[in-house]
């Protein structure tokens, strides 16, 4: 089985459906009585990897955060009958015992995009992104939200929300009217001038295979890395590590005062050369990062690469367990720059997750501007470590639920409080947005749910959380066409993201319709970011009728706060 099948083997695995709920007593009484009904679509245990404390390994969802529906919310129409254990003519009733529905949903936070830069990427060139490739997490997180910031260095949650309704032209999806979408937003303080940042030492581990010679590739790399040199300080520092076939350390860790052509000349002289052994170049830059590695500074690993691995160790979890040490001794973050039409986006997804970091996708020098100018330099420092949010909904008031995307990224309920399971690492001026589908019950009033992240200060790993509540008033207005537009941009790159990967999420809006949304809300929001959204739209929507595409490739945008 080859990388491609086995990432859309899991994902297919990972899919998470509704969850709904009701009492115990009831589902028993539907047992004894035969006709206990499921929904289609309720969500599994899984599990997304072995328990392992020492090394940091999310522990996978439990049978305790599978929240399986229970039998009285659940509408006939969408249920199964399966039929009562038990043997009839001796009147034996072996009923299974029914656990409590469970209200809870888990997960690391996450502020990766590259979902959606390669996703743009891949239709600009006239193709449709594979569905295992799609994350509508990264898809939201990619657009500003404007959240209200926190005054500290933690979190502010703000949490909100809107009733569906249907969509225009008959394809706002079954029982869309009945379905509310809820929107969970997590903000850290907005980056400080660079002048005020903790010094980086930073450590590029860049490809130089064969595959890294197309155009939009190395040459992106090279300008990149020219950008960055001279937009970092005086007293940060340097390392370059290529891989090819084998890893070899082209500067060791130098300051970049004085050093400036020196750098740029290192760089120029990248070509390509064979085989991408991926793991030969992060082991070589782990060990190079703590070679260099400066009490102080901000110490990170950034790999830039098509993450087409073929050579040496190329499953994620092997590579990282090398440098595991590493990185948990020196604290050493990994983050992953993409590039190139074909692109391992998963396997990258699945590095920095694991590697305390994130991953961007850069399509052209635009974009790599953006990255290395932008964001970059001001997001180096970690303001939270191992971060996770739990959101309670209340039993009275909601009949389901469910979290859109972040499918490998759930952690079990019962280790939300666990600080020695992994969570995601998060910067300054860094937002997160997780979307819900909520189903509430009929006469439902008061609290729908209850959101709490929880995180690590990074100097002190003292562990702190940050609360906040959305009542039934908060989302009794209509989504579309209300006053709230960065909600709804939020909601076409949700259904946008669901549509590519052949979803069923309750009033999904056609692309055609999201095409026409997202043109709107650009005009009314004046953000050439979501102008980009609805040309991708568009793109997409006549690939799928088979229209083809006409439009030049336009960059990412990844935006952040």
């Amino acid at each position: 089985m080859n990388q491609a099948d086995r990432r859309h083997e899991k994902r297919a695995g990972d899919r998470a459906g509704y969850r709904a709920g009701g009492s115990r007593a009831g589902a028993v009484a539907l047992l004894l009585a035969g006709a206990m009904a499921l929904t289609a679509c309720g969500a599994g245990s899984g599990s997304d990897g072995t328990p392992d404390l020492s090394s940091g390994s999310r522990k996978g969802q439990s049978s305790t955060g599978g929240g399986q529906p229970a039998p009285d919310a659940v509408a006939p129409e969408t249920g199964r009958s399966a039929a009562p254990e038990g043997d009839a003519e001796s009147g034996a009733s072996a009923a299974p015992e029914v656990k409590a529905p469970d209200y809870l949903s888990t997960f690391a936070l996450d502020v990766d995009t590259a979902s959606y830069g390669y996703a743009r990427r891949t239709l600009g060139d006239g193709r449709l992104p594979a569905a295992e490739d799609v994350r509508p997490e990264e898809f939201v997180n990619s657009f500003r939200q404007g959240y209200e910031r926190p005054e500290g260095n933690g979190f502010s949650v703000n949490v909100d929300g809107a009733r569906i309704g249907s969509g225009e032209g008959g394809d706002g999806g079954t029982g869309a009217s009945d379905w509310s979408l809820l929107r969970v937003g997590l903000a850290t303080k907005t980056a400080p001038p660079a002048s005020e940042r903790p010094p980086a030492a930073l450590t590029f581990v860049v490809d130089i295979s064969g595959s890294m010679s197309e155009t939009g590739r190395l040459d992106l790399v090279r300008k990149s890395l020219t950008i960055l040199a001279d937009e970092l300080r005086d007293d940060d520092s340097l390392s370059l590590v290529t891989f090819s076939n084998e890893a070899e350390t082209r500067l060791p860790m130098t300051r970049v005062k004085g050093n400036r052509n020196r750098i740029k000349d290192v760089v120029a002289e990248m070509e390509p050369a064979q085989s991408t052994n991926v793991e030969a170049g992060i082991t070589r830059g782990y060990e190079e990062s703590v070679e260099g590695h400066r009490e102080g500074a901000t110490n990170r690993v950034v790999l830039l690469s098509d993450a087409l691995a073929n050579t040496g160790d190329t499953e994620a979890e092997g590579i990282l367990k090398k440098i595991d040490s590493a990185r948990r001794e020196y604290g050493i973050t990994l983050f992953g720059v993409g590039v190139g039409s074909d692109y391992g986006d998963a396997f990258m997804e699945q590095l920095t997750n694991k590697g305390d970091g994130n991953t961007t996708y850069v399509g052209d020098e635009t974009q790599a501007r953006k990255v290395f100018v932008d964001q970059l330099p001001a997001h180096l420092e970690i303001r939270a470590r191992d971060a996770k949010a739990q959101v309670a909904f209340d039993r009275k008031n909601v009949q389901q639920f469910r979290l859109i995307g972040y499918e490998n990224r759930k952690v079990a309920d019962e280790d939300f409080r666990n600080d020695g399971v992994d969570g995601g690492e998060v910067g300054p001026g860094h937002t997160v947005t997780a979307l819900y589908a909520v189903r509430l019950r009929e006469g439902a009033s008061g609290t729908v749910a209850k959101a709490t992240v929880r995180w690590l200060d990074p100097k002190t790993r003292k562990a702190e959380e940050e609360t906040g509540t959305v009542t039934t008033g908060a989302v009794d207005t209509t989504l579309w066409g209300g006053e709230n537009d960065r909600l709804q941009v939020a909601a076409v790159a949700a259904y946008f993201a669901d549509r590519l990967r052949g979803g069923d999420l309750p009033g999904a809006p056609g692309l055609g319709e999201l095409a026409s949304r997202a043109s709107g809300l650009a005009e009314s929001t004046e953000d050439s970011a979501v102008e980009k959204l609805a040309t991708a739209i568009g793109q997409a929507d006549r690939l799928q009728r088979g229209a083809g595409v006409d439009d030049e490739p336009e960059p990412s945008e990844g935006e952040i706060g």
